[in-house]
């Protein structure tokens, strides 16, 4: 979706996001158009193209069950919009966000939002972190033995 709003379906190489500007786009006519990167609001990888593409909920009705960065998106018009993106700071530090979107059964399967869209980036919380041992009993494994007891 560009900044306008307005769609524009195609096919694009997801390994690129990020990395080259503009964004070339194969249409389902075959065409091939370089869509630059600031005019792009948000990109929807989809299962099938359809008139519906957006999901239907933007924020999820209690905690999600992903794991990952509950965020919360902020686009520069003002909507919002929540999501989970993996808990990888590398990945954050990219051009852009990848989130999974609250609504699971639309025929969306994750977007990319670039960061030139975003106003601000909200974390809602930590979802799915692994336990952490207590500190005392990963102090006592690390302690050396003596006298081989």
């Amino acid at each position: 979706m560009l900044a306008d709003k307005k769609p524009l379906r195609g096919y694009l190489n997801p390994g690129q996001l990020g990395r080259t500007d503009p964004l070339d786009l194969l249409t389902p006519e075959g065409e091939h158009l370089e869509v630059p990167l600031a005019g792009v609001r948000s990109i929807y990888f989809v299962r099938e193209f359809s008139d519906e593409f957006e999901p239907e909920r933007k924020a999820f009705l209690s905690r999600p069950k992903l794991d990952g960065l509950w965020v919360k998106l902020r686009y520069k018009d003002g909507e919002t919009q929540e999501g989970v993106v993996p808990n990888d700071l590398l990945s954050l530090l990219d051009n852009g966000l990848q989130i999974t979107s609250p609504d699971l059964n639309s025929s969306t399967d994750r977007i990319f939002v670039p960061r030139a869209a975003l106003s601000e980036v909200t974390v809602l919380g930590v979802v799915g972190v692994a336990r952490r041992k207590p500190a005392a009993a990963a102090a006592a494994a690390s302690q050396p033995r003596l006298f081989n007891e």
